[in-house]
C-alpha cells in the first residue's frame, strides 16, 4: 500500500486530534490487542498480527513485547482509560514472571520465548531488561502490591550489579557484546523515572542521575549537538556516527521527565536535540526518517512508525515546559501519525514502515508499535488534551 499525503493537510482537523486518538485506543487498540493479541492457549501476548489482524499465533515472543503490552494495559487502567486493563497487565506480568524469569536457574530474564512458552534464547538483554522494568513499575503504580515491590527490588539490583559496565551504564547484555548502543541506556533512564514515579523512593531518581550523567559525558556530541547510536567499550565513538532522529526526540521527552523528578535543568539539551532530529525530515511528508548522519544527511530514508510518536512526545514536552507553538507541533505530529500510520483496514492495527515513495514494507502488524503509539496518546491528553 502507498501512503498519500500534502504538508498543508498536517494542521487540518488538529484541534480534535487527542481525543480521536484517545478512542482509537479504547474503542480498537486496547480490545484487539487484549483479545486476538492474546494467546489463550498457552498464555502470553502474541508477537504480531497478519495484514487482516489474525494472530501469527507459532511466531517467538520478545521479553520485551512481553513486558512493553502489560505496560500498555497498566497504563490504561491507570488512565481510567480501559478498566478492564488492570486484570490483563496482571495476567500477563503472572506469565511473563512465571516463563521468562530465571528458567534456567540463573538470575535476570531470558530474551526470546517460543509460542509454547520454552526458551528459544536465554541471552539476558539489557533492554529486554530496562521494559520489564518499566512493565513493573507501571504495574506496581496500580495497586502498591508487595511482591511488585519485590520484583522491581530484585530486578534492580541485578541491573545494577550483574548488568552494570566499569566504564558506565550498563552492559549490552550478558554474555556482553559489541558495539555498546546508546539505546538500552536511554530506556533504563526511562524505566528508572517510571520506578520513581510508581514508588517515589529516591534510589531509583538516584539512578536516572547515573543515566543522565553518562548521557551529558558520553552519550551527547556537545559540539555538533547530536546524540550518537554505537560506542565502543570505553564510550569513544564509533565513527562515522549514526544519528536515529526518532532517539534525539526520545531523549528530548525523557530528559523532560528527569527534570519534573529532579528539578535539573534540561531545557538546553532538549532544544538541541529536538533541533537536530528537525533535520532530518522527510519533505514530501513530513515524517522523520529513519537514519542520517552527524552532518544532517540523510542515511535511510524510509520511515518506522516509532520516530513518529517520539517526535510527537518531543513537542508535547517542549508544551509542557511553556514553549510558544510547541503544542501546535504536537498536534501536527499526531496528524501525521494518524493519517499515515495508524490509517490501517484493520481496526487497531497499525502500518510499521514505509520507503521513501510511501510503500509499507512491513506486511505484519508488529505488537512493538502498540508502546509507543499509547505512550504518545497518553502523554498528549495529559499535556495538551
Amino acid at each position: 500500500m502507498a501512503e498519500s499525503h500534502t504538508a498543508a493537510a498536517d494542521t487540518v482537523d488538529s484541534a480534535d486530534i487527542v481525543a480521536r486518538l484517545k478512542l482509537r485506543m479504547i474503542d480498537h487498540c486496547l480490545p484487539l490487542w487484549s483479545s486476538e493479541g492474546w494467546d489463550d492457549t498457552t498464555g502470553g501476548f502474541i508477537e504480531r498480527l497478519d495484514s487482516d489482524g489474525r494472530a501469527d499465533a507459532s511466531s517467538p515472543r520478545r521479553v520485551l513485547v512481553q513486558a512493553r503490552q502489560i505496560y500498555c494495559y497498566a497504563k490504561a487502567a491507570q488512565m481510567g482509560w480501559y478498566p478492564e486493563g488492570r486484570a490483563i497487565a496482571l495476567k500477563g506480568l503472572d506469565h511473563l514472571l512465571a516463563r521468562a524469569k530465571a528458567p534456567d536457574g540463573k538470575p535476570g530474564f531470558v530474551h526470546l520465548l517460543a509460542s509454547d512458552g520454552s526458551v528459544l534464547d536465554p541471552l539476558r538483554d539489557s533492554y529486554d531488561h530496562a521494559f520489564v522494568l518499566l512493565a513493573l513499575s507501571t504495574v506496581y503504580g496500580l495497586d502498591r502490591d508487595a511482591q511488585i515491590r519485590g520484583e522491581i527490588d530484585a530486578l534492580c539490583h541485578y541491573i545494577g550489579t550483574a548488568l552494570r559496565s566499569p566504564h558506565g551504564g550498563v552492559h549490552e547484555g550478558l554474555p556482553p557484546k559489541m558495539p555498546r548502543r546508546q539505546n538500552p541506556q536511554m530506556h533504563l533512564f526511562e524505566a528508572m523515572i517510571a520506578a520513581f514515579d510508581a514508588t517515589h523512593d529516591n534510589a531509583f531518581q538516584n539512578r536516572a542521575g547515573e543515566f543522565f550523567a553518562l548521557f551529558l559525558a558520553s552519550l551527547y556530541d556537545k559540539q555538533r549537538q547530536v546524540l550518537g547510536e554505537y560506542f565502543e567499550e570505553d564510550w569513544s565513538k564509533i565513527e562515522p556516527v549514526s544519528i536515529e532522529p526518532g532517539h534525539q526526540a526520545e531523549w528530548a521527552w525523557l530528559l523532560k521527565g528527569f527534570e519534573r523528578i529532579t528539578g535539573c535543568p534540561t531545557g538546553r539539551y532538549r532544544g538541541e536535540l529536538l533541533a537536530s532530529a528537525l533535520r532530518y525530515r522527510d519533505e514530501a511528508t513530513g515524517c522523520l526518517i529513519d537514519e542520517g548522519d552527524a552532518n544532517g544527511n540523510i542515511r535511510r530514508h524510509t520511515r518506522r512508525l516509532w520516530p513518529q510518536t517520539e517526535i510527537a512526545k518531543a513537542w508535547i514536552a517542549q508544551a509542557e515546559a511553556g514553549e510558544a507553538g510547541a503544542a501546535d507541533e504536537a498536534r501536527a505530529a499526531l496528524v501525521r501519525l494518524e493519517r499515515q500510520y495508524l490509517n490501517h483496514p484493520v481496526r487497531g492495527g497499525w502500518y510499521d514502515q514505509f520507503d521513501r515513495d510511501g510503500n509499507s514494507l512491513v506486511a505484519t502488524i508488529p505488537a512493538s508499535s502498540f508502546y509507543h503509539v499509547l505512550c504518545a496518546v497518553t502523554e498528549a491528553e495529559q499535556v495538551i488534551g
